[in-house]
């Protein structure tokens, strides 16, 4: 199945911690990219989001670090920027390169007492390549749990799949850690047990993060666009969505850094980037 990685100028790679219960996952641009981020989420862990503002004076991002652990997992954005610097990537201030590395995190210390670290986030950067990236119970998606109001909490995982518009790529990846359960859109079957409203759930042990990418030119408030409309997939496979037990965060990246294109073009890359990203979280429950 095609994944992130089918995006031209997209690389990923995992850390997964030997107990096989938290791990961390780097998305790496070896050209830059533009993006933007959108955060429907109410329990968030994150880092240097501001660079993707359009107003922000840093024009790229090199990386996103995806990570288990709670607000600790954050420190694998200090490995990431290690290994950038020492290859001489990043934004040039004119005193020396500074690696664009925007983190976010999901809450697995419930079923893990590690916590990926700075040097997991350059062990993920060094593993990343062009390759298929793997899926399941891996990276960041070791310690994911989903189903959580029913009390039967299930396997989440990391998942990822990619599509084709007209002549670009649009891939997504996905770390679901979700309080709700899952059900797929397109036939309405449950892939999990069924969610039960009765305070099952317990606060912060969750979270759905997402990564949209694509080469197609788009700028950052396009990029904007395209996370938004992105949301859309968790709230079709995630019930309840969006809670205030979630920490949601869906990033969008072009790896296109030069030109823009139209609203049309835009409406179906967004509209690509939340059928990707159902299918990323549908193929974790085969």
């Amino acid at each position: 199945m095609p994944t992130i990685t089918s995006v031209p100028g997209v690389h990923a790679g995992h850390w997964t911690h030997p107990s096989g219960t938290t791990g961390c996952t780097v998305i790496w641009f070896p050209s830059g990219a533009r993006g933007a981020v959108a955060i429907p989420g109410h329990a968030t862990g994150t880092r240097e989001l501001d660079v993707l503002r359009s107003e922000h004076v840093a024009d790229r991002v090199d990386a996103l670090s995806l990570s288990g652990g709670s607000a600790f997992g954050l420190a694998t954005c200090d490995g990431v920027m290690r290994e950038l610097e020492a290859r001489g990537v990043g934004f040039d201030t004119g005193f020396g390169r500074v690696p664009i590395v925007a983190g976010t995190v999901i809450f697995d210390l419930a079923v893990s007492s590690a916590r990926p670290d700075a040097e997991s986030g350059a062990a993920a950067l060094r593993a990343a390549s062009g390759a298929p990236v793997a899926t399941g119970s891996v990276g960041a998606g070791a310690g994911a749990r989903v189903a959580k109001t029913t009390g039967r909490a299930v396997r989440g995982g990391f998942g990822s799949h990619a599509e084709t518009v007209d002549a670009h790529m649009v891939g997504a990846a996905v770390v679901l850690n979700a309080y709700g359960s899952i059900r797929d859109p397109e036939t309405g079957r449950w892939l999990t047990p069924e969610p039960s409203m009765t305070g099952h759930g317990t606060w912060g042990q969750n979270t759905a993060l997402a990564a949209i990418a694509t080469d197609a030119p788009l700028t950052v408030a396009q990029c904007r666009i395209v996370a938004d409309m992105a949301t859309a997939a968790l709230a079709r496979t995630i019930d309840p969505a969006f809670t205030a037990y979630d920490g949601d965060v869906v990033f969008a990246v072009s790896t296109t850094r030069e030109g823009t294109t139209s609203g049309d073009r835009v409406n179906a890359l967004g509209r690509a980037a939340a059928h990707a990203l159902e299918r990323a979280i549908v193929a974790l429950f085969p």
